[in-house]
């Protein structure tokens, strides 16, 4: 059974997100929270799996929550809700430690594929929202101390896969573009994220582009 917190300021939205994922057999929704400070107690108490999260709530932003959240150490993972126009705090909520992000439009298919998604340890990474989001987010990237270093730890293989990681594949479409099984891809990934110490493929594809690794526009594969 996944265990999940709804974390949103409106009271409608969070119920609905409620009712969608109650509907499923495998979802259970311990609480609802409607601020960020509600939000993080309610990741103490109940330790979720997951915590769907705001950007927008008062008292405290669903940035400085999932911060929080990641920097305590909690087991729980944070998926945050926003609208595109909002994108600039996705990604300040990807840095913060969340594992991925949906449009609050999202189908609710999609938004029950995304929590399955990353209470599984996966990072929610669409490749037609995902590419467009951080492409835009960092067509100068800021850099990262020590990122080019880390960055050599990796062999060929690993750097290739790092590459189609950042373009938004899956580790199914990956091991299809590569001609290997997808549990070599996993063991690759796995590898990545323990050199380059990641949480998660979603901080993978933030540091990719942050040390240039990946640029905004650049050509798959180049």
């Amino acid at each position: 059974m996944i265990r999940v917190v709804v974390a949103d300021d409106q009271p409608l939205v969070s119920a609905g997100f409620r009712a969608i994922l109650e509907a499923q057999v495998d979802i259970e929704v311990l609480a609802e929270a409607h601020d960020g400070n509600a939000a993080v107690a309610a990741v103490r108490e109940h330790c979720p799996d997951v915590v769907l999260m705001d950007v927008r709530m008062p008292r405290l932003d669903g940035i400085v929550a999932t911060r929080q959240i990641v920097d305590a150490g909690l087991p729980t993972r944070v998926l945050v809700v926003t609208t595109f126009d909002l994108d600039e705090y996705v990604y300040a909520a990807l840095e913060a430690g969340a594992s991925g992000f949906l449009l609050k439009d999202v189908h609710r298919d999609a938004l029950v594929a995304g929590v399955r998604c990353v209470a599984a340890g996966d990072a929610l990474l669409a490749p037609s929202v995902t590419r467009r989001m951080i492409e835009r987010l960092v067509r100068t990237p800021p850099g990262v101390a020590g990122g080019d270093q880390a960055l050599s730890r990796l062999s060929d293989r690993e750097r290739e896969i790092l590459m189609l990681v950042a373009e938004g594949l899956s580790n199914a479409e990956i091991a299809v573009r590569l001609f290997i099984s997808v549990t070599t891809v996993k063991t690759h990934v796995a590898s990545i994220l323990a050199k380059l110490d990641l949480r998660d493929r979603v901080q993978a594809v933030v540091m990719a582009y942050e040390t240039g690794f990946v640029r905004a526009g650049q050509p798959p594969g180049v």
